[in-house]
């Protein structure tokens, strides 16, 4: 008799114990719970991590509930997928802290952005672990020390931005091997050393402007797939001629504020490029575009460039010229265009030019800008300049005669 009481209390607890597995299976789906290295991962990152002030980020963590659900958590089942840390909304005031290697063990991270803030530290090597990572974005803090070599492990790899940090050191070379790139932005460091070539023929955007990189990129050094060039304010040296003629896609290129040499190529001017900047380089020889120039800016002042100025630029709305060694007269489309107001800005100032078919009491258009001074001839009309451009209207003669002769 008491064996069977027994018996039938122990049913009736298995029954108890089944009836609250099938409750919690209801109201908690097996799939849902999320993989405990990624539950570990996510502690780690959480605890070296905080808000900045006027920032509630992480009020949503709360690991007594699901992390599937935290502010900038996304899953994919039981794993993590995407990992946005901090609030995305324009003026958040971000996250200080720095970022845990655990990160590494988020094994199915595709995406990981953190958002502008006073991050420090260094980037983790166990990044490199993440080898479904497809987007990286950690732009807008105090990240610093080397950018990771390991980094080119991440093949699939096809988003990397490091901009406006404080990384230093060379850019990895394993980093131009990456065939899925699409976007590299790491302007605002102090990177030095030379760029690496890049060999991903899916590259449309490359940014390396302020940082403190030298040498020359080779010809075949960027691929013809990139639609936006920005190297500006860098210490880049030797020609540009083969390298930019292949880049027939490119919409904007800036390669201001280095020391490039050479000439450029004609085609160049053909590329459906919305703003040039070449000024402040050492580049050279005649400028000759091969067709009418519709490029609304182009900027090739403080250079040495040499010969006629073409009539073909009278159809850019922004030119500056200015600071070369052009010579000869200035093409009389390009009066037409200015007293039409077609012409915005017109700086030809601090060149050997000797003359300009216009009326003197022609009435410049206020929204047009000239600038004449300081050529080898006296400025027919009498227009503001730039307050760089100096005081003095005429070159002196004889720089004018020696180099006539």
């Amino acid at each position: 008799m008491w064996c069977l009481l027994k018996k039938r209390r122990d049913y009736r607890f298995i029954y108890l114990i089944h009836f609250i597995f099938v409750l919690l299976k209801c109201s908690f789906p097996v799939d849902a719970i999320l993989d405990p290295i990624d539950f570990l991962a996510l502690q780690s990152i959480r605890k070296s991590l905080d808000d900045l002030p006027g920032s509630n980020y992480f009020a949503s963590w709360d690991f007594t509930s699901d992390p599937c659900n935290f502010a900038g958590v996304y899953c994919d089942g039981d794993k993590v997928i995407a990992l946005n840390l901090g609030d995305p909304r324009a003026g958040s005031p971000g996250l200080t802290g720095r970022i845990d290697p655990a990160i590494g063990k988020l094994s199915a991270l595709a995406e990981l952005t953190i958002v502008p803030g006073r991050i420090i530290g260094s980037l983790p090597q166990t990044l490199s672990q993440l080898k479904n990572l497809r987007f990286l974005a950690v732009s807008r803090n105090f990240i610093s020390g080397d950018i990771p070599a390991t980094l080119g492990e991440l093949r699939g790899l096809q988003t990397l931005d490091l901009s406006f940090n404080q990384f230093s050191g060379s850019i990895p070379w394993s980093i131009g091997t990456l065939p899925a790139l699409s976007n590299v932005i790491l302007c605002h460091n102090k990177l030095s050393g030379s760029a690496p070539p890049f060999v991903s023929q899916t590259l449309t955007r490359l940014d390396l402007k302020h940082n403190d990189l030298s040498g020359s990129i080779s010809p075949l050094g960027l691929p013809p797939s990139l639609q936006y060039l920005s190297l500006s304010w860098n210490r880049l040296t030797g020609p540009v001629d083969q390298l930019l003629s292949r880049l027939d896609r490119l919409n904007y290129l800036d390669l201001s504020m280095n020391q490039f040499t050479g000439c450029i190529p004609g085609n160049l001017f053909t590329f459906p490029i919305a703003n040039l900047q070449l000024q402040r380089n050492q580049l050279s020889g005649p400028v000759e575009p091969i067709d009418q120039v519709r490029i609304p800016t182009v900027d090739l002042s403080f250079n040495r460039f040499s010969g006629r100025i073409s009539p073909l630029f009278s159809t850019v709305q922004n030119l500056y010229l200015n600071n070369n060694r052009f010579i000869g007269e200035v093409p009389g489309s390009f009066v037409d265009q200015l007293l039409a107001a077609s012409i915005q800005i017109l700086y030809l100032q601090h060149n050997y030019l000797t003359g300009i078919e216009i009326n003197p009491t022609a009435s410049i258009p206020l929204s047009s800008s000239l600038c004449l001074q300081y050529n080898c001839m006296v400025p027919p009309v009498q227009t503001p300049c730039p307050l760089k451009a100096g005081k003095q209207k005429t070159r002196p003669t004889e720089q004018c005669i020696e180099w006539k002769g």
